[in-house]
């Protein structure tokens, strides 16, 4: 089983940047459809972004331009890099298969307050 690990999270203020890493347990991210999810209080989790095992990637209206995928196969780990980050951004965020999904990692929390 495949085991994911989110990391890079942590408290920001409004317009400011984070770079959010996750490192699986096997060469995912050359062979499958990865994402980037964000479950934020009382809300359901969302996937926010895409990227294709081509590398390339898809974003939802909230967050495009101003979020960016990547990835280092040879590290097995994927990034998402966020600048412009705003208070409704606030979350933990997950990434996994698009699907079938793998178990879910602990996720990195993300908050953006002043």
């Amino acid at each position: 089983q495949v085991q994911l690990v989110e990391s890079g999270g942590g408290l920001v203020q409004p317009g400011g940047s984070l770079r959010l890493s996750c490192v699986a347990s096997g060469s995912i991210f050359s062979i499958y459809n990865m994402g980037w999810y964000r479950q934020a209080p009382g809300k359901q989790r969302e996937r926010v972004a895409t990227i294709a095992r081509d590398g390339s990637a898809n974003y939802v209206d909230s967050v495009k331009g101003r979020f960016t995928l990547s990835r280092d196969n040879a590290k097995n780990t994927g990034y998402l890099q966020m600048n412009s980050l705003q208070p409704e951004d606030t979350a933990v965020y997950y990434c996994n298969r698009i699907s079938p999904m793998f178990g879910w990692g602990q996720g990195t929390q993300v908050t953006v307050s002043s």
